[in-house]
């Protein structure tokens, strides 16, 4: 039994590494000099430890502002999104009006519509009200979504309905029952719609492509392409940039797994 043990753990471990190398080889490579880096085959460690890759990303591209324009971007997206999901989850769930079942039916239907489709009529709205290069043109057309309104029904159905008939009993209407019973009780759902919600948008590419054209109002995902552009065959100076623009995302991921999990799962097994 204990070599059982022993051989799982070990697996486990090797996993582990086989999973985390690319993340470990970008530390590595990013405090690496340029003349390490372009070696062939290229060492798995730096001669010596120097941070200097860092500050010369900083004074090529504006990091720390893609940055900033991805943490307000992705934050308020976010907090949008748990508004809308919660109040639009709470109606499907508790609230009882006509054709209720067949409006949920194409609500969901909408997250089978590929992002394509929607991106030009999108581009064009935005074009026409005078947001491209803005926040709200980065914000507006995800401050709703199918899946965060589908996650969080899933997770008010699993809230004991003797709570919300005894405050039906009680004289409590939809407002008081929805601030004060389902969001606190439905938290894991709501940081699990969070989290995924803040990397998802964290991480989005083509659409600050498209309605982004001055420098400070790109994304970090921009800015990656742009440290490529602007030091194509210094690897050093771009795992560095990477790395750097990654970290938020990363810290947020550690922090928030475990009710990302708990959430998604939610639902999964009766019980």
């Amino acid at each position: 039994m204990a070599s059982s043990t022993l051989l799982n753990y070990v697996l486990l471990v090797v996993c582990a590494l086989l999973i985390t190398f690319p993340l470990l080889y970008t530390l590595s490579s990013s405090m690496m000099t340029e003349a390490e880096s372009s070696v062939y085959p290229p060492p798995l460690l730096p001669e010596s430890i120097s941070l200097h890759n860092y500050m010369k990303v900083i004074e090529t591209v504006p990091v720390l502002r893609f940055i900033t324009n991805s943490f307000w971007v992705s934050l308020v997206i976010m907090l949008g999104q748990i508004v809308t999901s919660s109040l639009a989850a709470y109606a499907f769930a508790f609230m009882r009006f006509p054709g209720k079942t067949l409006l949920f039916s194409l609500f969901l239907s909408t997250m089978m519509v590929p992002w394509e489709v929607i991106m030009i009529p999108n581009y064009l709205t935005i074009k026409s009200w005078g947001w491209l290069d803005s926040y709200p043109g980065l914000i507006v057309p995800f401050l709703a979504t199918a899946f965060g309104t589908f996650l969080l029904r899933q997770t008010f159905l699993q809230l004991p309905k003797e709570l919300f008939e005894a405050a039906r009993v009680d004289g409590c209407g939809h407002i008081r029952t929805f601030i004060t019973m389902a969001l606190p009780l439905s938290l894991p759902g709501i940081a699990t719609l969070g989290v995924y919600s803040f990397l998802n948008h964290w991480n989005m590419y083509l659409w600050p492509l498209l309605t982004t054209n001055r420098e400070e109002m790109r994304t970090v995902q921009i800015g990656v392409g742009m440290l490529q552009f602007e030091e194509m065959n210094a690897w050093n100076l771009i795992l560095s940039g990477v790395l750097l623009m990654l970290l938020p995302s990363l810290l947020l991921l550690a922090l928030g797994l475990k009710p990302l999990i708990r959430g998604i799962t939610a639902g999964a097994l009766k019980g």
